[in-house]
């Protein structure tokens, strides 16, 4: 019998990219048309061609580019890299994937097919690079490290290199895919050595990982200052993310098109230039300072709704695909293929799901211990999930992706909180439970806005 794509990926024999192989994949990456047109500028600190033995490299995972600016800053070394399990279904990464040896991982969730493969290519002295965050950045600045990072680079307790990204979000995302070029600084440095993860505990290497891989592009550029090549469209799609307005409240009245971005209830808005910097459509508008401090914002606002409801619900009607079993996806433009609609809901309980798949009524309840957040696997109109093997993407009615993502995420902290927020954004939580020492609530609330 045939079999299915998951059984292959199953089976499938993973061993370090041979010399030609990667000799191919360099050539590429060093193209014009690919990785210089990027304008990276890269800084050696720890070189991990120096290591002779397995090693880890970490990075904070910014953009859909970044394999390109990893591979270039350590070449000639060669490293097997983890990307999505899902991405092994589409047709146009199938070939690359294969000869390069990407190692399949499913996101946020236990994946023992993925741990085995990037075991198995320490275990033949080799380099794995992943992203200990899961995905790459959605808003422009990084997410929590996936709890049991530490432990389990502790448990191999070899060299750990930490390449840091800064501009990558800003060339180029996943709000809006078109590449927005300026200039991208790149580094890299040993972050963990033997000696030191066998010395420290599971949290302090978590901690360490978090604190270095923090980066919020938007603020970053307040100082470096890069222009970008925006083609004044620097706002395009932020609406799959920013639904609330500051100055009236209403939600899912926010356009985003070009590079304007208002509400249609009160006219509040602001136009977003080439160094992203945000400037008011009208004198009495109310604007935050960049796009990643709207978000901060709708999460403080979500925070305390959540606490103030016990019976808080959100719902929308989505579409519904899944992954094929047999047949790769060939529309470079699909992630998935559609097999069935219906209403996703949110509530204190968890995630829900009621509707139909293949014209069968279906539908599934998934806990906040379970899933802590939700991944946006290419743009940010579209959801997933993995409902025990079988991988769903969720594609709402309105635009509310942003909302759905602060949702899960804050449901996690009030009832689990294994995933916690970072430390410096404890004053979120002003108020509530979770509110540590905190006597700059309010100065720290209006940094987040213009003048």
């Amino acid at each position: 019998m045939k079999k299915t794509i998951s059984e292959q990926l199953k089976a499938r024999k993973y061993t370090i990219p041979s010399f030609l192989e990667w000799k191919a994949y360099a050539f590429l990456a060093r193209l014009p048309f690919f990785g210089p047109k990027y304008h990276v500028h890269e800084e050696i600190i720890d070189d991990p061609n120096e290591c002779k033995g397995p090693c880890f490299i970490i990075w904070n995972h910014q953009s859909r580019r970044d394999y390109l600016f990893l591979k270039n800053i350590v070449a000639p070394k060669k490293f097997n890299m983890v990307a999505g399990n899902s991405e092994f279904y589409r047709k146009k990464f199938s070939w690359l994937f294969k000869r390069a040896h990407v190692l399949p991982k499913r996101n946020f969730v236990s994946d023992p097919t993925g741990l085995r493969a990037m075991t198995t290519i320490i275990k033949q002295g080799g380099c794995v690079a992943f992203s200990p965050e899961g995905s790459s950045s959605v808003y422009g600045c990084q997410q929590p490290i996936v709890p049991g990072t530490g432990r389990f680079l502790q448990f191999f307790r070899v060299p750990v290199y930490f390449m840091h990204l800064e501009g990558a979000y800003l060339t180029s995302h996943k709000v809006c895919i078109d590449d927005r070029v300026g200039k991208i600084d790149a580094s890299i440095r040993l972050l963990f050595s033997p000696e030191d993860l066998k010395k420290m505990t599971p949290k302090e290497i978590d901690d360490k990982i978090n604190e270095v891989m923090w980066h919020d592009d938007y603020e970053w550029n307040k100082t470096a200052r890069v222009k970008f090549k925006t083609k004044k469209n620097a706002c395009n799609r932020l609406d799959d993310l920013i639904y609330k307005c500051p100055k009236c409240g209403k939600e899912f009245s926010i356009v985003a098109k070009g590079d304007k971005i208002y509400c249609t209830e009160c006219g509040s808005g602001g136009s977003l230039d080439d160094y992203y910097d945000f400037h008011k459509l009208t004198d009495d508008s109310k604007l935050p300072v960049s796009p990643s401090a709207w978000m901060a914002w709708q999460r403080i606002q979500i925070i305390n709704e959540i606490r103030k409801d016990p019976n808080y619900k959100f719902e929308v009607h989505c579409k519904m695909g899944e992954l094929p079993k047999y047949k790769l996806i060939k529309d470079n433009n699909k992630i998935s293929l559609p097999c069935g609609e219906g209403t996703l809901s949110f509530d204190h309980e968890g995630i829900h799901f009621k509707g139909i798949k293949h014209g069968e009524p279906f539908e599934f309840n998934l806990s906040y211990e379970v899933y802590y957040t939700i991944l946006i696997e290419n743009e940010c109109d579209i959801i997933s999930f993995y409902v025990g093997e079988d991988y769903y993407d969720f594609k709402p009615d309105i635009k509310c992706v942003g909302k759905m993502l602060l949702i899960v995420e804050e449901m996690h902290r009030l009832h689990v909180n294994n995933w916690k927020n970072y430390p410096w954004n404890a004053y979120m939580y002003h108020g509530t439970e979770l509110e540590e020492a905190n006597d700059d609530y309010k100065e720290k609330l209006d940094k987040l806005f213009l003048k």
